[in-house]
């Protein structure tokens, strides 16, 4: 390993096309290795409106490592400008054909040391694997490079997919039997931004996920609950071409009780992608996001987008979500995990 040329570290202009163009290739190689038809990899077109937007959310730092003017590896610090201060998460990559030889190592190295200088000593990071590795990733390298340097696996996740269209006999009986538990609640669904009057509950909503979803052992705190946030989100994702597909359950006040948003990206054909599920805690008990989510789905196979795959994630340990995932018909296809480290702050 010493004979190796040196990595040469440098962070990069977002807005530089090459630069940000071989920061992804890089990336998306190290990610799609071995995960096959179940990687869940971004388009780099995706990823130029993600980072090159103006955000009062986020703060990104992106690096490339490179030997002999060949990008090897690349790293990041994404950092939440609201909340959760102390924390970033991070990415820290290597190209297949360039792994066994340090750069790895060297890159996690300099994202590290940097960390404490953008005052964040709290670091996440989230590693995918092949189901076949099992709930801990034993085996795979992305998780042992991980513990390796000092980070714990905080919490397990499953990614799962579902077949469409899901037939309407089973979306038909599942509604039929939430509607018997949720008298005084109704439905509404739409496609793309939240209907002003609903968008601070749902915001207030969408944004305790975090903390009222399980979390494991990790270092979190709760969001703040603010609708310019999601209208700088719903802004990004229709820059990036993505079709936000919703469902909210709303008490006899009009209070939004429970939601549910999914995203198709015309950058995958074929794919959409479920983000969040939640029942307000005053609310829960009547099978609330089992109706969300049928409606949902209803509303996504009306809109005939050639969608044949709903990707999601799970944490291994939220037994209901799993429980109506599973009736719907989702299947493991995949796992995750979430890495942290706190950083010796006595470190020199």
């Amino acid at each position: 390993m010493s004979n190796e040329p040196a990595l040469e570290i440098s962070e990069i202009d977002v807005h530089d096309d090459a630069a940000l163009t071989e920061w992804y290739d890089v990336s998306a190689a190290a990610l799609n290795e071995g995960m096959g038809e179940h990687s869940t990899v971004w388009g780099l077109a995706e990823l130029r409106v993600s980072v090159r937007e103006p955000s009062r959310v986020l703060e990104r730092h992106l690096y490339v490592g490179r030997v002999g003017g060949v990008a090897v590896a690349v790293g990041a610090h994404v950092m939440p400008l609201l909340d959760n201060l102390e924390a970033a998460t991070i990415v820290c990559e290597v190209a297949p054909e360039h792994r066994r030889r340090g750069y790895g190592s060297e890159m996690l190295a300099f994202v590290e040391q940097r960390a404490p200088e953008l005052g964040r000593p709290l670091l996440d990071n989230l590693v995918s694997w092949p189901d076949s590795h099992g709930a801990d990733g034993s085996g795979w390298p992305g998780c042992e490079f991980a513990t390796a340097r000092g980070y714990r696996l905080t919490l397990g996740d499953v990614q799962r997919e579902l077949s469409l269209p899901v037939d309407d006999r089973l979306l038909d009986d599942l509604a039929t039997e939430a509607a018997s538990h949720h008298d005084g609640y109704r439905l509404t669904s739409w496609v793309g931004a939240v209907p002003e009057q609903l968008a601070l509950g749902w915001e207030t909503l969408a944004s305790s996920l975090v903390t009222e979803a399980p979390t494991g052992d990790r270092e979190i705190e709760p969001e703040v609950a603010d609708v310019a946030n999601l209208r700088e989100r719903e802004a990004v994702a229709a820059k990036q071409g993505r079709t936000i597909v919703c469902t909210a359950a709303l008490t006899g006040d009009g209070e939004v009780a429970a939601y549910t948003d999914l995203a198709v990206t015309p950058h995958e054909p074929g794919k959409a992608y479920q983000w969040g599920t939640l029942v307000r805690t005053a609310d829960r008990g009547h099978r609330l996001g089992l109706a969300v989510k049928v409606a949902n789905l209803r509303l996504l196979q009306s809109l005939d987008l050639g969608v044949e795959r709903l990707i999601t994630w799970n944490a291994e340990v939220n037994s209901h979500m799993v429980g109506v995932n599973v009736r719907l018909g989702f299947r493991a296809v995949a796992r995750a995990g979430e890495f942290q480290k706190r950083l010796d702050s006595s470190a020199p």
